[in-house]
């Protein structure tokens, strides 16, 4: 008889009450590992006894003091303001929330000796290279969200060479799936189609809607990330993960007003500065580290997320206050609020 240990860690993840932190809060908790969550509760919404509301950025002492007293072995750093085009109307708003709180966390994790951490980066940080995007591109961000990717990578590099910890790096494709944010005007594709059409409004295309993109279905994602925290094989790596199958813009519109039995028509704005136009990645290393094989089909993902949204009903977009630079350059959708 073959016996298998399940070694059970102490676990950190931020962004734990967002879309895909929950997720995976949900399946290291019930693998048996002891596992607290942070988050600031801006934009996800999950609740657990164990998720601290805590603002990686303006409560970093009292983040500090929960990793020194909980001393994990393990962080999955989730957390961040995922807004690639917003990043250029926001900038100072970006880095905080995303390098800077990563510092905020990385920190103080090695100072209690980190074994291994995680962070999810994005495919952003290869710009507008020649697809699709392997690990062994070099970085070339185009924007201020992928510089601050870009930044987060290499600092986690530069430390964990220095201090002698283990990292990984997961660059997931445009991950959708039930929980995610649909009420965000400036990031979520699927999710804003879906939000306007709930409210009877046609979903609206920047550009000419030939953009591609590879759409990954949250449990082709999640089970991955988790894993990868603790392969042997995944030590320092850059590892994408989802699917070679890339689809326009345009297609996906045709198949969420299809899902929804929507007659509506898109309408379509100017590009948005900066935007790349074609981005997707290879996935052998993550067939070969992690075993990952795409097993949710994009047609049935979407009707699966149109299921969840339609239980979660329309929602009002919610708008910041204000951007840091509004001028001719900022979409007209985020500057009169008509998404």
């Amino acid at each position: 008889m073959i016996v298998i240990l399940l070694i059970i860690m102490r676990i950190i993840i931020t962004g734990a009450a967002g879309f895909m932190g929950s997720h995976l809060f949900d399946l290291l908790t019930g693998q048996g590992h002891e596992v607290v969550g942070i988050d600031n509760y801006s934009i996800g919404k999950y609740k657990h006894p164990s998720i601290k509301k805590l603002d990686l950025v303006k409560d970093s002492a009292q983040v500090s003091e929960l990793i020194l007293e909980f001393k994990p072995q393990l962080v999955y750093h989730l957390a961040a303001w995922a807004h690639e085009g917003l990043s250029q109307f926001a900038p100072i708003r970006i880095t905080e929330n995303n390098y800077n709180a990563f510092l905020n966390t990385l920190i103080p994790s090695i100072k209690v000796g980190i074994e291994r951490f995680l962070v999810t980066s994005s495919m952003s940080v290869y710009g507008d290279q020649n697809t699709p995007f392997d690990e062994e591109m070099k970085r070339k961000p185009v924007d201020i969200y992928a510089v601050s990717k870009t930044a987060m990578e290499e600092a986690l590099e530069i430390l964990s060479a220095v201090h002698n910890f283990e990292y990984v790096i997961i660059r997931p494709h445009n991950v959708y799936g039930p929980r995610q944010v649909i009420s965000d005007p400036y990031r979520n594709v699927v999710g804003i189609f879906m939000n306007r059409i709930m409210n009877k409004l046609p979903p609206i295309i920047y550009g000419d809607g030939d953009q591609t993109r590879a759409f990954s279905y949250i449990d082709d994602v999640n089970p991955y990330i988790a894993k990868a925290g603790f392969l042997k094989a995944a030590k320092n790596q850059i590892i994408n993960i989802g699917p070679l199958e890339n689809y326009s813009i345009n297609f996906l519109a045709k198949n969420v007003l299809k899902a929804f039995k929507s007659k509506l028509k898109p309408i379509y704005m100017p590009d948005r500065p900066t935007e790349v136009k074609h981005a997707f990645c290879t996935n052998d290393k993550a067939q070969e580290l992690l075993g990952y094989k795409t097993s949710v089909k994009f047609e049935d993902g979407i009707e699966k997320m149109t299921e969840w949204a339609k239980q979660t009903g329309p929602q009002k977009f919610l708008y910041l206050d204000s951007l840091e630079l509004i001028n001719q350059s900022t979409p007209k959708t985020w500057v009169e609020k008509i998404i």
